[in-house]
């Protein structure tokens, strides 16, 4: 099943099932449904069986076109935002550096995330604005020092994110805070496709990404270092990971800033992120004001 979160144009946003090119607010279908994200995840346990039930029956009036809905982030207000660097092996290599025997970690503000459609903000102190596709996971239950074994059980999704990278700000110290919380930098969605209906762990999906309709990224999710499972059993050793959480699993190789000459994104660019069996989300690039 696919979830997102849309706006309903007065301020106020809904959750909503994506069938095929139609959205159906869970409030139509389960009138005391909750109506926020994070909600409806720890919820899901108990409301996926009567969404199940409920959606053949629900009345035409109620499927809006995806195409007139506006998405936000799936999770407008994620607690955490934790991306992992590094985590392909061909990526790694490209920029030098060794393969990692521990990810490297760091951590993304709510400030930084894009809705689906809305564009990506280029700073006026840079013009090294460069693309990452990647699979996000979309954490399900409270996790602290949960065995490997055991750890997909606290997925409750996937979604998609473009981990937008200001270059030189990356570089500027030994942290990659400042290069990766930018305003307007952070695409998340467009929406939550559930763990079941994906292959454990979202292993073997096909991951690119496109500039202006051409490939540049094309690489497959069983070529992560390391695995979903893993992630999560090393992330939930650190800190307590909660529903609606994010962690962001690493982009392949292809990048901008590896290629002779490097490939910056600019305004009037379209990028596009595609991961087989979740979507495509799709981000115009601007000017940041």
């Amino acid at each position: 099943m696919q979830l997102a979160t849309f706006s309903r144009g007065d301020g106020s946003s809904g959750v909503g099932i994506v069938q095929g090119t139609e959205l159906v607010a869970l409030r139509d279908l389960l009138p005391a449904a909750p109506d926020d994200m994070i909600a409806v995840i720890e919820q899901w346990p108990a409301l996926r069986g009567q969404v199940a039930d409920a959606l053949p029956a629900a009345a035409p009036q109620s499927r809006r076109p995806l195409s007139e809905v506006a998405l936000l982030p799936p999770v407008p207000r994620p607690g955490k935002v934790l991306c992992i660097g590094l985590n392909y092996a061909l990526h790694a290599r490209e920029g030098g550096n060794p393969i990692p025997d521990y990810p490297a970690i760091f951590v993304r503000v709510q400030s930084s995330l894009v809705a689906p459609g809305a564009p990506v903000l280029r700073p006026r102190v840079s013009d090294k604005l460069d693309y990452e596709c990647e699979l996000a996971i979309v954490i399900g239950r409270r996790a602290h020092d949960v065995p490997e074994a055991e750890a997909l059980d606290y997925v409750f999704g996937y979604t998609i994110m473009n981990d937008v990278s200001v270059r030189d700000y990356q570089r500027k110290s030994t942290q990659w805070t400042a290069g990766k919380n930018f305003d307007g930098t952070g695409p998340l969605g467009p929406v939550i496709a559930t763990a079941d209906a994906l292959p454990p762990g979202a292993h073997g999906l096909g991951i690119r990404t496109r500039l202006n309709g051409q490939t540049m990224q094309e690489s497959d999710t069983s070529d992560m270092i390391f695995s979903v499972a893993r992630l999560v059993f090393l992330l939930s050793e650190v800190m307590t990971l909660e529903p609606g959480d994010i962690i962001a699993t690493g982009t392949p190789s292809g990048v901008g800033y590896a290629r002779k000459p490097p490939v910056w994104m600019k305004p009037g660019d379209r990028v596009e992120v595609e991961i087989d069996a979740i979507g495509t989300l799709s981000n115009p690039v601007a000017d940041s004001q």
